[in-house]
């Protein structure tokens, strides 16, 4: 089995190394937070969600994902 190759992304400030060939979606489901009421943002442009499964991770992107709070 070949090795894959590694991409290296800054992933909201810290240096985050993950296989090559994933996308945002990917991503998401991996840190398990797909389902939860988040915002994504590469090179400070947001990704609406229903892009997230096309949208390949390339080495060094700059990906930022932001938790909606409730509260008051």
């Amino acid at each position: 089995m070949l090795a894959m190759d590694m991409l290296e992304i800054e992933l909201n400030g810290e240096p985050y190394r993950l296989p090559g060939g994933q996308t945002l979606e990917d991503l998401v489901r991996a840190l398990g937070v797909g389902k939860s009421a988040v915002a994504l943002a590469v090179n400070r442009e947001v990704v609406p969600r229903q892009q997230w499964a096309g949208r390949a991770l390339l080495q060094r992107d700059r990906v930022d994902i932001v938790r909606a709070i409730g509260g008051g």
